[in-house]
């Protein structure tokens, strides 16, 4: 069972002694693996829930933050490692989504497993070239001012100037391992991808969400709820019984299939 103290990449973490299938959470930039603390309650038992805590964010507010992506995906890659001797899937929002979807390529790189699903929310697909000004460079009035028109901050952080100061170099960090990234094309992945978006959310106008069916292989399936590009709180209830029917039903596919197999070696004593 991990144990923020020995892995303080897991935060938030609640035990399923029925679960067959883990679940990694990454967040958007500047959020903090909390915003996944009440997600377990709410999907199947099967399900374990795994929030990921990035260095600078949360409980880990003294460390370094990265600003590039290679070296966060093998961090993140090295510390999950002894966690990937189950199935396992992968939820990333925003930048979380590129995130989540690097690492499954990393991890299909090293030979481990893939997930046996990619979830990726309110993120453009990223072999979609990224024509948006720089954010993580942008002087602290017009970041604040393109954040607000994505429905980005709360009002008691911008009522808070003393909060703000502590949080926009985390927010500029993540901005920029998002912003520096270059896509490299590679086969597409084998697990299914399922696409999750706002219909108010203008960071994934033009069809970047239909686009993720070009990374993969396997079934691909796109949902999209009433909100901007935070709809994963706004709506949250809705989100997370779609979230919970998809991987249920991934829990009775492979159910399904050991038991097929079962039957298969047991007809074959007789």
């Amino acid at each position: 069972m991990p144990n923020s103290t020995i892995n303080p990449w897991i935060q938030f973490y609640q035990p399923k002694p029925q679960a067959n299938l883990r679940l990694f959470c990454f967040p958007y930039a500047g959020g903090k693996a909390q915003i996944f603390r009440t997600w377990s309650e709410a999907l199947p038992d099967q399900i374990e829930v795994y929030p990921i805590e990035l260095p600078g964010h949360g409980r880990r507010w003294g460390e370094t933050p990265f600003k590039q992506l290679p070296p966060l995906i093998e961090a993140v890659a090295n510390a999950i490692a002894p966690l990937l001797n189950r199935p396992y899937a992968l939820f990333g929002h925003s930048i979380g989504a590129l995130i989540a979807f690097e690492l499954a390529r990393f991890l299909r790189q090293q030979n481990a497993s893939e997930p046996v699903h990619l979830f990726v929310s309110s993120r453009r697909a990223p072999q979609l070239q990224n024509s948006d000004t720089h954010s993580h460079t942008l002087p602290d009035d017009e970041l604040i001012r393109k954040l607000c028109w994505l429905k980005g901050i709360p009002q008691n952080a911008l009522d808070d100037p003393e909060l703000m100061q502590l949080w926009l170099p985390i927010l500029r960090a993540d901005l920029a391992v998002g912003e520096t990234y270059t896509y490299v094309p590679q086969m597409p992945l084998s697990c299914p991808i399922i696409a999750f978006g706002g219909r108010q959310d203008p960071a994934i106008r033009r069809g970047g969400l239909r686009q993720w069916r070009e990374q993969t292989t396997g079934r691909f399936a796109k949902h999209l709820f009433r909100g901007n590009h935070f709809f994963l709180h706004s709506a949250r209830p809705r989100f997370l019984k779609q979230l919970a029917r998809v991987l249920q039903e991934e829990i009775s596919i492979r159910a399904n299939r050991r038991s097929d197999s079962n039957g298969t070696e047991n007809n074959a004593l007789y």
